[in-house]
């Protein structure tokens, strides 16, 4: 420094020596004045060479002076080594001496390899105090040193500093210096004032402390106060300033500045150099270029500066298009942009270029961890593994940043183990950045190991990281994958400076744990500028609710949100994904239309919006407007919309879009998976089979998807067949399919399979309520109760679906009555049925179809449930099956958008109750496209029921194309009216292009039993054996209703034989009769009031038989046992029991309603019309087939069609 300089002018040495003589206590002989003088001229004149001879040659007799004076010499003349050899021979009496200290300390603060620890220990030992010249080295060497006994000696004297030294601008200065290199900016601040002739220096000294502690907006308070020219560092500190902050102002005080640049530094490369870099961080692409085009003499430095630019500005082709035009040899920092190009790219340029540039580094960069790291980050990006550890082999010193490097990629390419690994390897002290990726490395893997590892490193983490946010960000998400939410809470809560990233850290946390409440929670504390990732958690979990708090608040939150976020489409694909959720499909589209340049994921997400809101027809309309290439989650959505619809247009589109998709998608299993969903819903098996052979690496949910699909397809034996080649582990979803299979074969192969599935199921399953729901369903498919009840009795936390499965089952199997137990047990438990479970309450009422208790239970339905239509038609069906004829009219009207189901279900209660004109009425009302095979089936099913045969056969023949099921219910019709040799005909007709249809001839048979046509019956029943002979439970029943006839007609030995011959040789049981108001069977004595229904039952017969009844024998039909009548076993009949029990109950009862199992039998019939009108009661009874009610008048609603 020029200071130096000055105090070793030769004019001054006489006063210096004379100063020294006075206080020196070593007196000098003539020979020693003699050489000092020699000394003197030789150091004045610069031959040093000569003047250091005599030193050595006389050391003995120099004096202090004399030695002073060489140290000097020393260090003018750069002769470092020297200097240091004159301080080791020094004497105990001449190192105390202050002067020569001094001097030591100049000397020992120019070595250029740094040795300000001398410095300081030579001020350590000065007995006088210092001169500004020492303090100003000293002040130097603390700056240099900047530790902790650096801060104390400089700060200490700066504190003791003489007044008079305060008006030294070049002390100052130095002051000024080390306290910025110590971070005390606000101390140096203060001091900044009190140097009154400030140059430029002075000012860029400041400037860059303040840009180097990112207090950029303070450099340029200061740059604006400056009046002096500035100097090439003093614009490129501004510069850099403007860089940092980026924002309105800095862009309009740098783009100023570069404007009025003189013209000397425009050819000033580290100066263009820094204004590049600045134009860059604004974004200012066109003005970097233009400026990089002005420079003449472009240096690698310059090239560095603008491919960083590009790199930051995610425009790395940009970056590799001009590495290639340059012709420079690289430095290190292009090669590390270049290898961060590749590695943003990633694709097979990138790879050629970054594999061949690496190839031919040269050898002096091969030790250069910067180089090297990047190198490794490069490899890591494309996924070459292998040469990133070769390379990271190869690296002798490595530190932690090079592992931080290795590690972080292991983690990018889902090798979080491998991080774990070669973290226990390391020896070094972590930095910030190796405890964020380990974090993130546990949070991943997120096992026993990763979360011992996670939590000892948290334990251990020095306090200096505990103020990290970047690092506690990365603490709270790996204890949030931990499922650790209190910790991750405590963490958070001790962040005292929380930013926008803490907070928004903690919100993703609570998504992904499905806590989407607290998100919101938190989101009413903040009080910060929310970012866009907040945004964009903020609005997933209002997505996530979808409630009214939910919707409030996404909606504020998106009316308030800012201009810039509005051409975010990251935040724009989240609020209108929200928007979906919340069906307001308008304001989405809204949304949608307002992005100018709409991406592939934005399409996809719109896409995505229709789908889960059953508009897939308007996916494939935006589909067809797309002009983008789509990407595997489009092609996914696509596939999904054609499965929904499967209808030709989805068909076409969707075969079309597998034809022309792209190889590489070809090996996406997500996207074949949709795949094969779509083609499986079109019930193209052959093509969806053929997708799945071509899968080379076929996953569980691959699999789960293809069984899926043959279940759905009726072919569930086909899944199961699937399931045995499987090797792989079930999933939650593969045990739901199989245990699905099963329950819809139900046959010995699927109980044998489905009972072990569940006997080996792992334990973590059998907490999984979807899991267990479909075992319950199963297993009450097979008829096995108990351990249905079991099943679900294991289950910890019951939900709907689970008592809904119960619930169904029972209905499945008869026990429709243990429904309204369960239910009683949800609303104990505090869990409130949903629209399913009142469906199936209301399913068991049709079956129970008793009006009293199924109006007791409908009252218990909430009213906003009750108007949704499938528990409108659903109602429509139960009161029409409880003889409400009334009621189920009254629902049909206040459905306002009827469909097929609603039209369907009225015209079925009109049949039920013998109201066929009332049936035949609503049909032709019913708009023809509306109309399916159900319709037809239940409008002529009430034709059947009420006799009306040309109306039946009108709309028969007016049926475009007639199923299996519609000539069946034809035949039946016929077939009530005694009408045989039609109903052959009709049979005759579908059979010519058909397969016989077994519910046909048992149409028929029943016909028979009516009019005890003995032969005819036979005839029947045997063409039945030789068409069906595998249906044993359908030729068992045809065989009761053959054995029936032949009791009616006396035959009751033959009767006998025949019924025990076919139960022998089909090996099934006969159906038990069952009546219910409460559970009768025939002859039933069990219940505590029999005498008394038994009483009543006589006293009814006596009054019927007063009034004309006669018991009818061919109701018998069975031999009579000794002691028994017709009568007496007629009267034992269930329904009969049944009304008996009314009238004991409740004996002017004015109403009754009874349930029966089976169809019921004409005597009992015959006898309840007159029970009816002696007693001026109305008697409803269900049968198997239909309702007939009993008037007081005495007539029957079924007017003897039944």
């Amino acid at each position: 420094m020029l200071f130096i300089k000055n105090i070793y002018s030769i004019y001054r040495f006489q006063r210096v020596l004379s100063i020294y003589q006075k206080n020196n206590t070593k007196f000098s002989n003539s020979s020693s004045i003699k050489l000092n003088l020699t000394l003197q001229k030789l150091f004045g004149s610069k031959q040093y060479k000569e003047a250091f001879e005599i030193v050595d040659q006389n050391f003995d007799i120099c004096t202090d002076i004399t030695i002073n004076m060489a140290i000097k010499a020393c260090a003018i003349s750069k002769d470092y080594t020297r200097g240091i050899n004159i301080h080791r021979k020094l004497s105990s009496h001449s190192i105390n001496n202050s002067y020569i200290q001094a001097s030591l300390i100049q000397l020992y603060s120019l070595i250029s390899n740094n040795m300000p620890e001398k410095v300081l220990d030579l001020f350590d030992e000065i007995t006088i105090e210092p001169d500004k010249y020492t303090v100003t080295v000293l002040f130097n060497a603390c700056a240099k040193l900047a530790n902790d006994r650096a801060m104390e000696i400089g700060k200490k004297l700066l504190e003791k500093m003489p007044r008079n030294f305060r008006n030294e601008d070049v002390l100052l200065i130095s002051a000024m210096h080390m306290l910025i290199r110590f971070g005390d900016i606000q101390n140096a601040e203060n001091l900044f004032p009190s140097i009154k002739n400030k140059s430029i220096i002075t000012y860029a000294t400041m400037m860059k402390a303040y840009v180097q502690n990112q207090m950029s907006e303070k450099a340029l308070d200061l740059f604006e106060q400056i009046e002096l020219n500035l100097n090439n560092a003093a614009y490129n500190i501004v510069f850099n300033a403007c860089a940092e902050l980026a924002n309105d102002r800095a862009m309009k005080i740098g783009k100023k500045l570069l404007d009025e640049m003189p013209e000397n530094l425009r050819n000033d490369n580290v100066v263009l150099t820094s204004a590049l870099h600045m134009l860059m961080k604004f974004g200012d692409i066109q003005s970097a270029q233009k400026l990089f085009q002005s420079i003449q003499k472009n240096d690698i430095v310059t090239y560095g500066a603008i491919m960083k630019g590009y790199v930051r500005n995610q425009m790395p082709e940009k970056a590799l298009d001009l590495f290639e035009q340059i012709e420079l040899d690289l430095n290190n920092v292009v090669y590390t942009i270049v290898f961060a190009a590749c590695a943003e790219l990633a694709n097979d340029r990138a790879m050629k270029i970054g594999k061949k540039l690496l190839n031919k580094i040269p050898k002096n960069f091969r030790n250069d961890n910067v180089v090297l790291t990047s190198a490794i980050h490069m490899l890591m990006k494309f996924g070459d593994i292998q040469n990133a550890e070769i390379i990271f082999q190869s690296i002798k010193n490595k530190n932690i940043i090079t592992y931080g490097a290795m590690m972080k990629g292991y983690v990018e390419n889902e090798m979080a183990e491998k991080a774990l690994d070669l973290f226990e390897q390391m020896e070094l002290n972590l930095n910030n950045v190796a405890y964020n990726i380990l974090f993130n490395a546990c949070a991943e893997v997120a096992n026993d190991r990763a979360m011992k590892i996670g939590k000892k490193l948290l334990d251990e983490m020095p306090e200096n990281l505990r103020n990290d946010n970047v690092v506690l960000n990365s603490v709270i998400h790996m204890l949030i994958r931990f499922g650790d939410i209190q910790n991750a809470e405590n963490v958070f809560q001790s962040i005292k400076k929380k930013d926008i990233i803490t907070y928004g850290t903690m919100m993703k946390g609570y998504i992904e744990n499905q806590m989407s409440e607290k998100v919101l929670d938190l989101f009413e504390q903040i009080e910060l500028n929310l970012n866009n990732f907040a945004y964009t958690f903020v609005f997933n979990a209002c997505t996530e609710l979808a409630n009214d708090r939910a919707m409030k608040i996404g909606r504020k939150l998106l009316d308030e949100m800012p201009e810039n976020l509005r051409n975010d489409n990251v935040v724009l694909n989240s609020v209108i994904h929200m928007l979906m959720k919340f069906g307001d499909i308008q304001n989405a589209e809204n949304v949608f239309q307002s992005i100018r340049e709409k991406d592939i994921i934005t399409y996809g997400t719109m896409m995505n919006g229709y789908i889960e809101n059953q508009m897939s027809e308007k996916v494939l309309d935006l589909f067809e407007q797309i002009e983008l290439n789509l990407n595997n989650f489009a092609y996914t959505i696509v596939f999904n919309a054609c499965a929904e619809l499967a209808n030709d247009r989805a068909m076409k589109i969707g075969k079309k879009l597998l034809d022309e998709m792209p190889e590489n998608l070809r090996n996406d299993n997500v996207v074949l998976n949709s795949v094969i969903h779509m083609l499986m819903k079109f019930g193209d098996i052959q093509n969806a089979e053929n997708v799945f052979q071509s899968i080379k690496k076929k996953d569980i949910i691959i699999y789960g998807t293809m069984m899926k699909g043959y279940i759905e397809n009726q072919m569930s034996e086909k899944a199961l067949d699937l399931f045995e080649r499987i090797e792989l582990n079930l999933n939650n979803f593969a045990y739901t399919f199989v245990f699905n299979a099963c329950a819809e074969l139900a046959n010995d192969r699927a109980m044998k399979i489905g009972r072990k599935l569940l006997d080996g199921m792992p334990e973590n399953l059998r907490n999984d309520n979807v899991v267990l729901t479909s075992a319950i369903h199963m297993l009450m498919k097979f008829g096995d109760i108990q351990n249905a009840e079991n099943v679900f009795q294991s289950i910890k936390k019951k939900d709907t679906s689970t008592y809904g499965a119960l619930m169904n089952g029972y209905n499945m199997n008869g026990l429709s009555r243990k429904c309204f137990k369960i239910l009683e047990e949800m609303l104990k438990e505090n869990i409130f049925p949903d629209e399913i479970i009142w469906n199936i309450v209301i399913g068991a009422c049709s079956k129970i179809r008793l009006l009293r208790r199924c109006q007791y239970i409908i009252n218990q339905i909430p009213l906003e449930i009750q108007n949704k239509k499938p528990i409108q038609i659903s109602l429509i069906h139960m009161w029409g099956k409880c003889a409400s004829i009334e009621k189920a009219q009254n629902v049909f009207q206040s459905i306002v958008d009827r469909d097929t189901m609603t039209y369907t279900a009225m015209i079925n209660a009109f049949g039920l109750n013998g109201m066929g004109s009332e049936a035949i009425q609503l049909y032709r009302k019913m708009p023809n496209n509306l109309r399916n095979e159900i319709s037809h089936i239940c409008v002529l099913n009430a034709c059947s029921h009420s006799g009306l045969l040309q109306e039946a056969w009108n709309i028969f023949n007016d049926i475009p194309l007639k199923t299996e099921k519609i000539y069946t219910t034809m035949v039946d019709c016929l077939s009530r009216l005694f009408l045989f040799d039609e109903a052959q005909n009709l049979i005759n007709e579908y059979e010519k292009t058909n397969k016989p249809s077994l519910v046909m001839y048992i149409s028929l048979l029943s016909g028979t039993r009516n009019n005890r046509n003995r032969n005819l019956s036979e005839n029947i029943y045997n063409r039945m054996k030789c068409l069906f002979p595998n249906e044993k439970q359908d030729l068992m029943s045809g065989a009761i209703l053959v054995s029936n006839i032949y009791s009616s007609v006396g035959e009751h030995e033959l009767a006998k034989t025949f019924r025990y011959n076919q139960i022998k040789e089909l090996g099934t049981n006969v159906k038990l009769g069952l009546t219910w108001t409460e559970e009768f069977t025939a002859h039933d004595h069990s219940h505590p009031k029999s005498s008394k229904i038994f009483s009543e039952l006589e006293r009814l017969t006596s009054e019927a038989i007063a009034h004309g009844y006669e018991c009818d024998p061919s109701w018998v039909t069975r031999q009579l046992k000794e002691g028994e009548t017709n009568l007496s076993v007629l009267c034992g009949h269930s329904e009969r029991i049944a009304i008996a029990y009314n009238f004991v109950e409740e004996p002017d009862t004015k109403f009754i309603q009874v349930t029966n199992n089976l169809r019921v039998c004409g005597d009992c019939h015959q006898m309840t019309k007159i029970i009816a009108k002696i007693r001026q009661c109305h008697i409803i009874v269900g049968d198997a087939n239909r309702i007939h009610h009993f008037n007081p008048n005495g007539q029957c609603s079924c007017q003897d069609h039944f």
